[in-house]
Formats: C-alpha cells, structure tokens, sequence
C-alpha cells in the first residue's frame, strides 16, 4: 500500500488559485543560467537525442525529463538543475526526440509513452555512475513512472530513487481537462506548437505527416487521434491513452518513488490523484497540496527556492524514506 503524505507547501498570496500558479512561473521565471555541454547520443533506430550535461565528477547522477512541448532549458528544467548540481550531483537534462533546436530524422517524434528514448539516455549514462536518480515533469513524469513500471528495462538496476511532478496519470482524463472551455487557452497553446511540429516535419514525410486537416483540429484528443498514435503504432487516441498512461503502472514500480500533483492542478482530472488501495506499489509516496497549479510551487517570496525544488532534494537525499 503507498504512503500518502501530508504536505507543507505553502503558497505565494498574491498567486491564489491554480491558473495564476501555473501561468506566473511558465511566463515570468526567470531561465538559470548554467555550464551544460551538449552531447548528440544515436538511438536504436538510428535517430538521434540531444542531452545537456552538468559535470562535477559525482558518483550519483539526477537525469530530468521535461514535459509536453518543452525542453532541456526551460526555467523548470534548468532550476531543478541547478538545485542538484549545486548539492553535488552531476545533472543531465534531455531533450525528448524532435523537442531541440533540430528536427529528428525519422518519421515519429515523442509521446506520453516513449520509454525507449529515456531508456536509451540512462543506458548511455549508466556505466558511469553507481547511482542515478530519475525527476520527470508533467509528460516527462508519465513516461518516467511508465519505465520504473516496466519490467524489461535492464538500466533500471542503478536507479536509487525517482520523482514525478504534476503527472497526467491518466492521459485520457487529463487530456479532456486540458480540452475543456475553461482551459482552453493552455489547448491552443499546446495546439499551436504541435502543428508548427507537423508543418516541419511534413517537409521531409509529407506521406506521413498530411497538413490538410490541420487547421481542423481543435483539441489535443482530437491531434493524439490523427497524428500521435498512428505515427507511434496505436489504433487511436484512446489505445494509445490507455496503453501508456502511467496508472497502470503504478503496481510495479519497485523504486522509492515520490509523486507531487497539486489537487489544483488545471491539466490533471480526479483519476490523477491516487489513494491509498492495494493494488498500488509500496514503494509510491502521493504527496497532493491544496496549491501548486501545474509545473509550479512558486515559492512565498523571490528568495526562496521554488518548493519542487526543495521537496525533490530532500525526497533523494534523506536516508529513512518519507
């Protein structure tokens, strides 16, 4: 049975509900600059990953997983970076497939499913550390909690501890959330970057990638149906949903495993919340503030550390799991 735990974040007043705490850290925080090299890594299907790396010749690695239309850079991304190295952690940062500067080869790019490409990153890094330590964000987190579930991945055998941050569980709830007239605007953002993604790529596939019913498409279940399963081997939106939302995956996770999904969360529906039922891993910690929005936690002030931050360092620092 997973713990659930009680939380201590305490929110910024002045960001007093789920939509200003998820808009005011995604638009006005600031992106932390920091050291990373780059490196170029070749995947199994002879495409390519773009992994950015902050070095101080740790023994323990942080690898972070960014979210739907992201990247390694974004603020959330390089803050939490920046929280481990400065701990004392090497950090690697990666772009999932088609989200760098530079469009991937082959005719698929990345989905809430896309194990394969994490387990490429961790196997690549595996042989250097003793340990290694998984945080996803949003999207990131579904595919991260999707591969502890997996029983098949042999890189797991060095993964200490993992953390997954405001996670659509249930791609299918969680989309139909975002698609509805109150979120509309986050739809139509994600919309609108996903068809650029389309666009480019349809130069190089135009078979595989057909624009002209792009302008028709007005909601993300409506783009998972037409273009993200199909490019990836699912019959539909709702295949693809089912097959790869991290609920059902929970049970086999056998790694200490934290889970922050803030119960005001604009992208998340009820069935991301978890309880406490048997059939869950023991090895889940559900940690569910009252605030938060998604991809949040702003801190109370400008000198604080955003509260993620602190709760990821802890959750994989402390010795007696809680």
């Amino acid at each position: 049975m997973p713990v659930v735990k009680t939380s201590n974040y305490n929110r910024n007043q002045l960001l007093f509900n789920g939509h200003l705490q998820t808009i005011y850290p995604a638009l006005f925080r600031k992106k932390v600059i920091l050291p990373f090299k780059r490196e170029r890594i070749k995947t199994p299907d002879d495409d390519f990953l773009d992994l950015d790396w902050l070095k101080r010749d740790s023994k323990s690695l942080v690898i972070i997983s960014h979210g739907l239309e992201g990247n390694s850079q974004r603020p959330y991304m390089t803050g939490m970076a920046k929280v481990f190295f400065d701990s004392g952690y090497d950090v690697l940062n990666w772009n999932l497939r088609g989200c760098s500067e530079s469009i991937n080869k082959k005719p698929i790019f990345y989905h809430s499913g896309a194990t394969y490409d994490l387990d490429s990153v961790i196997s690549h890094a595996a042989k250097k550390y003793t340990s290694i330590n998984l945080v996803g964000f949003s999207l990131g987190a579904n595919i991260t909690l999707k591969y502890l579930g997996e029983p098949f991945w042999k890189s797991k055998l060095k993964i200490k501890k993992a953390i997954a941050i405001s996670v659509p569980m249930d791609l299918g709830g969680s989309c139909d959330k975002i698609d509805g007239l109150r979120n509309k605007l986050y739809a139509v953002n994600f919309l609108h970057s996903l068809k650029q993604k389309i666009r480019q790529k349809a130069l190089v596939f135009p078979d595989k990638f057909p624009t002209k019913k792009l302008s028709h498409i007005r909601s993300i279940r409506a783009f998972d149906n037409e273009y993200t399963a199909p490019l990836h081997g699912f019959i539909d939106a709702d295949d693809y949903y089912n097959r790869c939302s991290a609920l059902h995956y929970l049970s086999k996770i056998n790694h200490p495993t934290l889970i922050l999904n803030a119960q005001n969360d604009p992208f998340l529906s009820n069935s991301c919340f978890p309880s406490m039922i048997d059939a869950y891993s023991e090895n889940l910690f559900l940690e569910y503030p009252k605030h938060g929005g998604h991809v949040g936690f702003s801190p109370r002030s400008g000198q604080e550390r955003f509260w993620s931050e602190t709760r990821a360092l802890e959750f994989i620092q402390r010795e007696n799991i809680n």
